[in-house]
């Protein structure tokens, strides 16, 4: 879709990997109105720096009018990031299909 910019995500998203993620995140969000699909379904970790990583981007893309959505199915990455406080700000899907549908613009 156009308009909608899909960063897969894979390996391990850690303190030692995070500012490799963070640059093309900040790319992906630094125009207005952006919308961001971030595709974890290849990550097999991730602990807080990917959690911060994810609330900068909502931010990042809430401040310019834009949004996220995280494609996401296995079921420890969403207990980790609900208890992250993520899926109350960023919805979740189970393929790029449908978040490329929800983002379309209105």
């Amino acid at each position: 879709m156009q308009g909608s910019t899909v960063v897969e995500m894979y390996g391990e998203i850690d303190l030692a990997t995070a500012s490799a993620v963070q640059a093309p995140l900040d790319a992906a969000t630094a125009r207005p109105g952006a919308r961001l699909i971030v595709d974890l379904r290849a990550v097999v970790f991730f602990d807080c720096a990917a959690l911060t990583l994810l609330h900068r981007a909502h931010r990042r893309v809430s401040e310019c009018g834009g949004g996220l959505g995280l494609v996401c199915v296995r079921p420890w990455h969403r207990k980790v990031l609900a208890a992250g406080g993520v899926t109350a700000l960023v919805p979740m899907f189970a393929t790029v299909q449908e978040a490329l549908v929800a983002a379309r613009p209105d």
